[in-house]
């Protein structure tokens, strides 16, 4: 069986939300809600950690069960949290999964499909993206975009509007990415030692300082999206959404 690594990268100090992971959601941490999502994946033998630099998340995190690994305050990302934690675990993976801390209903699903999808293909990076449905999302900046070639491998992502229509007539589907990466354990080492690249500085997105590296990243289409968690207001999002879909707890 294929062993997949899930970490779920946590800090306190985020300058929009301090303290973000350890909001309450129907009475539950959001770090918690994100953890039992990950507890409900199937077909792997897995392992599930919390990332953080902070001992408040590390100790939230215990008391509700789940695994924790103190990491650097200095990290840029939360996928170079992800890397110093994956190499302070004995656990031998194939797979190493990033599942965002702020994604409170991500699906098991989501994570499974991006698993067996990179497994079955040549690339070394794997992420989903799904399609818009709003036409304002289009043009708005903190959707990011993403336009993949025929074999579904992304040929960038963006904080505007691609592809441009050129003619206004011109019929065409847009896809916004969700921010969950899945790794081969192989390609790990050579994005640790990457340096940021134009294309990220410009964008503020790190997925560009690996396709600019000649990455290849698969994109993973899903139809389930939920309300993430970016600033304080988005707390009544999610409540909302808790009170619709029950089924969440």
């Amino acid at each position: 069986m294929n062993k997949l690594l899930i970490i779920i990268p946590a800090r306190f100090a985020s300058t929009r939300f301090p303290g973000k992971p350890l909001a309450l959601i129907g009475g539950k941490p959001m770090l918690q809600r994100v953890w039992e999502q990950t507890q409900k994946v199937k077909g792997f033998e897995t392992q599930v950690l919390v990332a953080t630099d902070d001992i408040r998340i590390q100790k939230a995190a215990d008391a509700f069960g789940a695994i924790s690994v103190l990491t650097s305050e200095s990290h840029p990302s939360g996928t170079d949290r992800c890397f110093e934690a994956a190499s302070k675990t004995n656990f031998d993976f194939n797979i190493l999964i990033n599942v965002q801390g702020d994604e409170p209903f991500i699906q098991a699903q989501q994570i499974e499909d991006l698993a067996n999808n990179l497994l079955n293909s040549n690339a070394e990076i794997a992420t989903l993206k799904r399609k818009i449905d709003a036409e304002n999302d289009i043009s708005n900046p903190n959707i990011v975009k993403v336009v993949s070639d025929n074999s579904n491998n992304a040929l960038y992502f963006s904080r505007s509007t691609i592809p441009f229509k050129r003619d206004s007539a011109d019929k065409t589907d847009y896809y916004r990415h969700l921010g969950i990466y899945a790794f081969k354990k192989s390609c790990i080492a050579k994005l640790e030692n990457l340096l940021p690249t134009t294309l990220e500085e410009i964008e503020k997105l790190e997925q560009l300082r690996w396709l600019q590296n000649g990455f290849k990243i698969l994109l993973v289409e899903t139809d389930f999206q939920s309300p993430a968690v970016d600033c304080p207001e988005d707390l009544v999002l999610v409540e909302n959404f808790l009170k619709d879909n029950p089924t969440f707890g």
